[in-house]
């Protein structure tokens, strides 16, 4: 099938953002006395926006003051450190530039705060993306396929491609009536992608050029 534009995810598809967000996370934890969290602990915890983010890495009990005196802490600290370690994964530059130099429109869709999104999309990918959008209010954010409605509308598009690496995203591409492909260099392993019910799986950005052809 020819496709009129692809729709990314961000987190775990096109950039490696899971130290910082570990390190924000520990940082906002540890201001309140409580217990780091592991790496592969954040890996299981991210998907669903930093609310489900913090829900997760505080500890049991946590009463909502402070839950939403530690989400405070993360913002702040990740807005000043949300790209000390991040980084595009292996060969993404190769295929959004390869992508962009066929004439495919390109937009990011991510449940990450909107304006972390436009700015790790800047820094990392000047001028290959034609839409960048993260968490909105009043939007509601994935699996409900909202924002993706609205990427679609901006990039003028009526067949997407989704391309995520989570059960979210799987969720997203279904509720959203399009089609979806899935990467294991992310946030889940394939086994975990299969469960959710993903279809198109790919290891490498090699064989999703050869899906999206």
């Amino acid at each position: 099938m020819k496709y009129d534009a692809v729709i990314f995810d961000l987190d775990g598809t096109l950039l490696d953002t899971l130290c910082d967000l570990r390190d924000s996370v520990n940082f906002a934890l540890s201001a309140f006395g409580f217990p780091p969290r592991t790496t592969q602990e954040i890996r299981a915890f991210v998907g669903n926006g930093i609310g489900k983010l913090i829900k997760r890495s505080v500890p049991d009990g946590c009463d909502d003051d402070t839950f939403e005196r530690v989400l405070a802490a993360f913002r702040e600290h990740y807005a000043l450190h949300n790209a000390d370690h991040t980084c595009p994964y292996d060969g993404v530059i190769h295929l959004l530039e390869t992508l962009k130099a066929r004439g495919i429109p390109l937009a990011v869709v991510s449940n990450k705060i909107d304006s972390a999104v436009k700015v790790l999309c800047e820094k990392y990918f000047p001028g290959l993306l034609s839409v960048s959008i993260g968490e909105l209010s009043g939007v509601k954010r994935k699996p409900a396929p909202d924002t993706v409605f609205l990427a679609m509308e901006k990039l003028c598009s009526v067949s997407p491609l989704y391309v995520g690496d989570s059960e979210v995203d799987v969720m997203t591409a279904r509720n959203a009536g399009i089609d979806g492909v899935f990467v294991t260099w992310g946030f889940r392993s394939s086994r975990a992608l299969q469960a959710a019910g993903a279809e198109r799986i790919v290891h490498d950005v090699e064989s999703l050029l050869e899906v999206i052809g």
